[in-house]
């Protein structure tokens, strides 16, 4: 570290208005910053109802709500007032978590004033279009992606695999990891709760399949959904329990009449949940790390999961529970049946699981980021980091 203390401008575009995975891990890496002298200012769209109150100086970026999504905000770049801000906060690091305008501003700035310039990688963006029927724009998202990637001194990924793919698609040559930790304070098999599980009308003998996460279609609701229709065909007895809200909640509803349907949960309801589940059913193929998959191996569970990025860094397979091909509907259901008539193996693959999820914890997870941050800023200073990346 040099004499003077490191200045980080972290630039999101969504850092507390909307609960999800990627804003957690920002927010947990900031007070870790902190707490290690580091100054940091986060520049991100706001709302007037934040998910929750921000950790550290956060600065509001001119936003838009999307259409069709106007729960999320598009930012829409780095203004001449945020330019002044920024110039007055005098950063020595930028770091951007997300492709969009304003993350382009604040590459953009980085370069213009020779600052050394961090990515991390919070999800698949090149995968969204082919759940709107726009698979064909897949590769030109990809090239988007490589040209922002490229500009950035280091990109850190969430998992190895993750990293290793981003290594294949030519985004960086400094390709990093910066994984995900796990509060086992919320997250912990005793936090499992018969009594509130019963008052949902659920009998105790009866195996919870639970889904955590946004009510959006690239999570793969189609899949779950089918997926259980197929359980129902076959009469294996099951509940699912469904945390999480979105637009496509409704639809989901449609497709799952006997769910029962929780809404957002935060905190210890949320791990008193997750923990009174008997299993996660991931059919999502779009994260960059699958949060919600820690979170429940760190409960004891087991995981059913497509074989996706996601995810295979995390479960593995016939140990701690099941990766099987996305969209496999016939294989995703043996691998649920299986978890739902045999308690034994159930609670062998959920301690293997809290077992493997005893290795996230968040001060070493969030160090893992600091160590990059130093190391490309001593490069900076050295003269040794290059201009352009020399992957073709």
């Amino acid at each position: 570290m040099p004499d003077q203390p490191m200045r980080v401008a972290l630039f999101s575009g969504n850092y507390n208005y909307v609960k999800d995975g990627a804003n957690q891990a920002l927010n947990k890496l900031v007070g870790y910053l902190l707490s290690k002298g580091v100054v940091v200012r986060v520049y991100s769209p706001t709302t007037e109802t934040p998910a929750f109150e921000p950790t550290g100086d956060l600065v509001s970026a001119p936003s838009w709500p999307i259409p069709r999504r106007p729960e999320y905000r598009f930012p829409l770049g780095l203004t001449r007032a945020l330019r002044r801000d920024l110039r007055a906060f005098a950063p020595t690091l930028i770091h951007v978590s997300s492709p969009d305008p304003l993350g382009h501003g604040a590459l953009r700035y980085g370069r213009k004033h020779g600052l050394p310039v961090v990515a991390s990688v919070h999800t698949r963006f090149e995968t969204y279009p082919r759940y709107y029927g726009l698979a064909v724009l897949e590769p030109l998202v990809v090239a988007l992606l490589r040209r922002f990637y490229r500009r950035c001194d280091a990109i850190m990924a969430p998992s190895e695999t993750l990293a290793q793919m981003l290594r294949e698609q030519r985004m960086s040559y400094d390709v990093g990891v910066w994984t995900r930790g796990i509060d086992d304070s919320i997250f912990a098999p005793a936090k499992r709760d018969t009594i509130w599980r019963s008052a949902l009308g659920i009998p105790a003998d009866t195996p919870v399949i639970g889904y955590i996460g946004r009510l959006v279609m690239e999570k793969g609701l189609d899949v779950f959904a089918d997926t259980v229709a197929e359980l129902r065909r076959r009469q294996v007895a099951h509940r699912v329990m469904v945390i999480g809200d979105g637009p496509a909640r409704s639809w989901f509803e449609h497709r799952l009449p006997d769910a029962r349907f929780l809404g957002f949960q935060t905190g210890p309801e949320l791990g008193r949940a997750v923990a009174s589940m008997d299993m996660l059913f991931n059919p999502s193929v779009t994260e960059a790390f699958g949060n919600v998959t820690l979170e429940t191996m760190a409960c004891g569970l087991p995981v059913v999961a497509a074989q996706a990025t996601g995810s295979d860094s995390l479960v593995k397979e016939g140990v701690s529970g099941r990766l099987i091909r996305p969209g496999a509907i016939g294989q995703f259901a043996d691998a649920l049946e299986l978890y739902c008539t045999n308690p034994g193996l159930r609670a062998q693959h959920g301690e293997a699981g809290l077992d493997l999820s005893k290795r996230n914890r968040w001060d070493a997870v969030n160090q893992a980021m600091l160590d990059t941050y130093t190391r490309v800023s001593a490069q900076r200073r050295s003269g040794a980091l290059i201009s352009r990346s020399p992957v073709p």
